[in-house]
């Protein structure tokens, strides 16, 4: 069969005049942003990363010799680093779930969505590193600062993300049980609830996975774990080192990812 018969017997249907101009009119105005920021946000430099190759590779070869001496500290700072976003992850994935519903339509009134979704905007709109110079001031130095910046953070988010799921649902289930005599909270309980449940459980693991990513840094501000030490490697010229912190933070953070992708296997 020739490929002009072909065509010929598969109509493709035109592309309606209204979503032709919406595609041009996305195109406008994303080269119209690209143009805008240009200058501020100086693209004209990349040039640079080839003419100031012969600097950058003696940057670089600092790190070809990474320097594991002292691997056992390095690991228990990376533990630590887990630790801090698994009860992160945790308070946030509880606390997410119950204001989630608060912030979908389908379920609670409007007085009730739009502050507890404003509140929720103000809660992920603020990096977790701000969060954990906030919480270094208010509980000191340590681990629980973290936990309490990617705790604040990460729930803007999943509530964000998990609201939009159960705005997203089916409403006949809910309406069958609607029909048997139940309660609003029965209804959200037994209707919506097993429908999204397991969206839920797969946001919360890829927000773990980029928890660990995040609470790697949070040192740097004194909220524990493995980024003082990276810091300080980083401040002291100690390439050696860092290369060795950087090889074991993205071992870790395979590692977390690769069992993230099994638990997704057998409880989504």
């Amino acid at each position: 069969m020739s490929v002009e018969t072909l065509k010929t017997e598969i109509a493709v249907p035109p592309v309606p005049a209204k979503e032709r101009w919406s595609r041009y009119f996305f195109w406008m105005v994303l080269a119209a942003l690209l143009a805008w920021s240009f200058n501020s946000a100086e693209i004209y430099r990349a040039p640079s990363l080839i003419t100031d190759a012969g600097n950058m590779a003696s940057y670089g070869s600092g790190f070809l010799s990474p320097n594991f001496k002292d691997w056992r500290f390095y690991l228990s700072e990376l533990v630590v680093t887990v630790q801090i976003a698994v009860w992160g992850t945790f308070l946030a994935v509880i606390f997410g779930m119950p204001i989630s519903l608060l912030c979908s339509n389908n379920v609670a009134p409007p007085w009730v969505v739009q502050p507890m979704r404003r509140l929720m905007d103000a809660c992920r709109s603020i990096n977790e590193l701000v969060w954990a110079v906030l919480f270094v001031v208010a509980v000191g130095l340590g681990p629980f600062a973290g936990v309490m910046a990617i705790f604040i953070n990460t729930t803007g988010i999943v509530a964000k993300l998990f609201s939009e799921s159960v705005e997203a649902s089916d409403p006949r289930p809910v309406e069958g049980i609607r029909a048997t005599g139940a309660t609003r909270t029965q209804e959200v309980l037994y209707g919506i609830v097993p429908q999204v449940m397991p969206l839920w459980l797969s946001y919360s693991l890829y927000r773990f996975e980029s928890n660990v990513r995040g609470a790697t840094v949070l040192g740097l501000v004194g909220a524990g774990g493995i980024g003082q030490v990276l810091f300080e490697s980083i401040r002291g010229f100690y390439y050696a080192e860092t290369a060795a912190l950087m090889i074991m933070v993205i071992m870790t953070v395979a590692l977390v990812d690769i069992i993230s992708q099994q638990l997704r296997k057998i409880m989504v």
